[in-house]
């Protein structure tokens, strides 16, 4: 149950996506100073259409932040709304407000100000970058994969770790170098490695900004591999490319899941080829974090809209974001 009173502590999280989204949501309350600091680099379904064609900066993460931290049910129903006919078929209310809300401004920081108030949030969105860069994958032969769609739903064909980068070079915003100075707990959400957790902390200035933050640092570990792309990682393995994309060993804490659900339950979470990420527990022990495993899976799995154009490709498995609060209460 969500606590009567919520702790005054200043926390940061670090994401994008659904990964985000659904900590968020929980996580509003239990903090009462919320700053979520959001990926700028989606080019995928509605989100992609509308960078290509109106030249603005990727709303879509933007608005699943928004909405998780929105204190308007009617409201957060309204920016979720996707249509599902016509031309508009696809996109959602909410991308096109914060769309149409840059181009009147002309700043897309201006943008997610205007939609805050709207949405009577509860704590704030900071975009991690305003660059309008398009992500990265470099092998060492020289093949390079451009967007994060793509490199997100790549196979890999069984090599490892790939040279991720933003194009053109991306600086971290000036209010998300900010909070996390301020923070007294920064908390990297799960999410799909290289297409969302990369851009988010390959920005030029987050390494700084995470190296000297007197914040306590946490990753929450994902709940199941990436077919193709993260077959047999374990939890480490997944902090270990966490630190490499912000270039430093700054994580104090990995929380990762024990809970294993019965085969029928696993089967409808999941995709074909997604496995519960399992620990290695001598690797654990000797890194430099301490590493917290606890029953994480939310009790149902999350439904997509039928308007969404990659609902197919969307992981269906949840946090359960009240466990997560509750440890992170006990880590600061």
């Amino acid at each position: 149950m969500p606590m009567k009173s919520r702790s005054p502590l200043r926390v940061v999280t670090i994401g994008g996506g659904t990964g985000s989204f659904t900590l968020l949501r929980g996580f509003k309350d239990y903090f009462s100073q919320l700053t979520a600091i959001v990926n700028m680099a989606d080019d995928g379904g509605s989100t992609g259409q509308l960078r290509d064609e109106l030249g603005v900066l990727p709303p879509g993460d933007v608005r699943q932040c928004l909405v998780a931290l929105s204190e308007a049910p009617e409201l957060r129903e309204l920016f979720n709304y996707r249509f599902s006919e016509g031309s508009l078929r696809g996109q959602s209310f909410g991308n096109l407000f914060l769309s149409a809300a840059e181009k009147v401004s002309g700043d897309f920081e201006q943008a997610i100000s205007l939609a805050s108030k709207v949405l009577r949030l509860r704590g704030q969105v900071v975009p991690v970058t305003t660059t309008n860069a398009t992500l990265r994958l470099s092998w060492p032969d020289g093949e390079t994969v451009d967007g994060e769609f793509q490199i997100g739903h790549l196979d890999f064909q069984g090599r490892a770790h790939p040279e991720i980068s933003l194009q053109p070079g991306a600086m971290l915003t000036a209010n998300a170098a900010r909070a996390i100075a301020d923070a007294q707990l920064v908390v990297i959400n799960p999410g799909n490695l290289y297409g969302s957790l990369a851009p988010a902390l390959l920005v030029d200035g987050m390494r700084a900004a995470l190296e000297s933050t007197g914040a306590t640092v946490v990753y929450v570990c994902n709940l199941v591999t990436k077919p193709g792309q993260t077959d047999a990682f374990k939890a480490h393995d997944f902090a270990a490319e966490i630190e490499r994309f912000i270039g430093s060993p700054v994580l104090d804490y990995l929380l990762y899941n024990t809970e294993v659900p019965v085969p029928e339950l696993l089967a409808t979470y999941t995709h074909a080829g997604e496995l519960l990420v399992e620990a290695d527990h001598a690797a654990l022990d000797s890194a430099h974090y301490q590493a917290i495993g606890l029953p994480l899976i939310a009790d149902k799995p999350v439904k997509s809209g039928g308007a969404d154009a990659i609902a197919h490709v969307r992981s269906l498995i949840r946090h359960d974001a009240t466990a997560v609060a509750g440890q992170l209460l006990k880590l600061v």
